[in-house]
């Protein structure tokens, strides 16, 4: 079992979750603009204890048995500030996640947690294929999985927070990220 570990990027700190995280990420991520496009086992309208039941019944258990690794996103210019979260999550269908607060979208910065975390993925906990489904209609979130040179694999319709929605299924193997990531150093 590997632990989620700190990472870092240029701009970002990636904070293994804890529960004291739920106090910051209650106010940002109780927002339809932020919820509408995750899966429908986020309730809506959000608790006033959604983020503390998160924490302490999924996400925090999930980090204990090995089967996911979530962290919250911070600037390394405002570290005690939490701006969002990202997650990835062992299976062959849904492997990554993430949300950010509005006042941080537009800055690139999920594309540059998403290559850490994806990094990650590969290289530490060594698997062969990651797979990201996602609601049509969030542009933004397909741009992160095009930047990254991700496949559309597959289509089919979900559940999520704002009702039934045509799903892309994106995905890509260690090899074409190594690829992708030895492309770009040169």
């Amino acid at each position: 079992m590997i632990a989620t570990p700190l990472l870092t990027t240029s701009r970002l700190i990636l904070r293994p979750l804890e529960l004291a995280d739920h106090e910051q990420a209650q106010p940002l991520f109780g927002r339809w603009e932020v919820v509408r496009y995750l899966r429908n086992q986020v309730p809506w309208p959000y608790p006033p204890d959604g983020a503390y039941t998160f924490y302490r019944e999924i996400a925090l258990p999930q980090m204990q048995r090995g089967e996911a690794w979530h962290w919250s996103l911070r600037l390394k210019a405002t570290p005690q500030q939490m701006i969002g979260s990202i997650s990835l999550i062992k299976g062959d269908t849904d492997n990554r996640g993430f949300w950010i607060a509005p006042p941080w979208w537009g800055q690139g910065l999920a594309s540059e947690a998403a290559d850490a975390v994806t990094d990650f993925w590969f290289d530490v906990l060594d698997f062969e294929r990651l797979v990201v489904p996602k609601a049509a209609e969030n542009v933004a979130s397909r741009k992160i999985s095009e930047k990254q040179n991700m496949r559309l694999v597959g289509t089919e319709f979900r559940d999520y927070v704002s009702g039934r929605l045509p799903t892309e299924i994106w995905a890509i193997t260690r090899q074409e990220w190594h690829a992708r990531r030895n492309a770009e150093k040169h």
